[in-house]
């Protein structure tokens, strides 16, 4: 198994030779090239490892959980929606656009 982030294939995308597919990875839908699988087509619902939007890997649903699991133990937290039956809410961006706001006294120049 190869270190990627698993990704459910929603379908695929008519043109391009065949070789992208819609795939939702954590909630969100990616086209992602699937021309490096040489093991037939993917129908929807099968589970891939996607490194630098492409798909490396086909695996199963426990194969998913476990390339997930292993990206927790790095550090990354497990959203719902990954396996395509939930999506995620928003994220919560507390930053203004093209503002800075200094609180520290010491970085402020007079």
């Amino acid at each position: 198994m190869c270190l990627g982030i698993p990704g459910q294939v929603i379908g695929p995308i008519d043109g391009y030779g065949n070789q992208l597919a819609l795939v939702n990875v954590a909630g969100v839908q990616r086209k992602i090239n699937i021309g490096l699988l040489d093991d037939g087509p993917l129908p929807p619902g099968s589970w891939v490892l996607i490194h630098m939007g492409f798909a490396l890997e086909r695996v199963d649903d426990a194969g998913a959980d476990q390339a997930m699991s292993g990206l927790e133990l790095m550090g990354r937290p497990r959203q719902p929606g990954y396996d395509g039956n939930d999506v995620p809410p928003p994220a919560d961006h507390h930053h203004d656009q093209g503002e800075h706001h200094d609180t520290d006294e010491s970085v402020r120049t007079n």
